[in-house]
């Protein structure tokens, strides 16, 4: 078994929650998110762990923070439910939206929860096609401001 030094569980759930809609909402477009260094930190700690237990291509990650349309690589889907998974953002295949929302800052929780909640949970034929789905309609509903952590 792999040793991996985070803060808490709940403490990385919480701000990865925020990192991702962050991300989501402000995009590389706007400059990216503006993040402390140990929100950064523990970014980059979730991103390699994710990265190391799915063996993505993170060239896949950062060419959809490029502007890429998401890629249905197989790696890539389960990338993207580990993140959401590690973050809270999903539970047994199902998103949990209202978690998503509590957790944003008022103006970008309002900013996003139209399409959040459009997109609900869009189910795929397991939990990695989950995440990928529901990922591939928050990024279709906000193409300018999409990002993946």
């Amino acid at each position: 078994m792999r040793e991996t030094k985070v803060a808490s569980v709940s403490d990385m759930r919480c701000v990865l929650a925020v990192l991702a809609l962050l991300a989501a909402a402000a995009g590389p477009a706007a400059g990216a998110v503006e993040m402390d260094e140990d929100m950064a930190e523990l970014a980059k700690m979730v991103r390699d762990n994710c990265a190391a237990e799915t063996d993505v291509d993170v060239a896949l990650v950062e060419a959809v923070n490029g502007g890429a349309l998401l890629s249905p690589d197989a790696k890539l889907k389960c990338y993207i439910k580990c993140t959401m998974e590690t973050a809270g953002m999903l539970a047994d295949g199902e998103v949990d939206v209202d978690a998503v929302l509590a957790l944003l800052p008022p103006a970008l929780s309002e900013r996003n929860a139209p399409s959040l909640r459009a997109c609900g949970t869009q189910r795929g034929a397991d939990h990695c096609d989950t995440a990928y789905l529901t990922q591939v309609c928050w990024q279709n509903a906000n193409k300018d401001d999409y990002f993946l952590i």
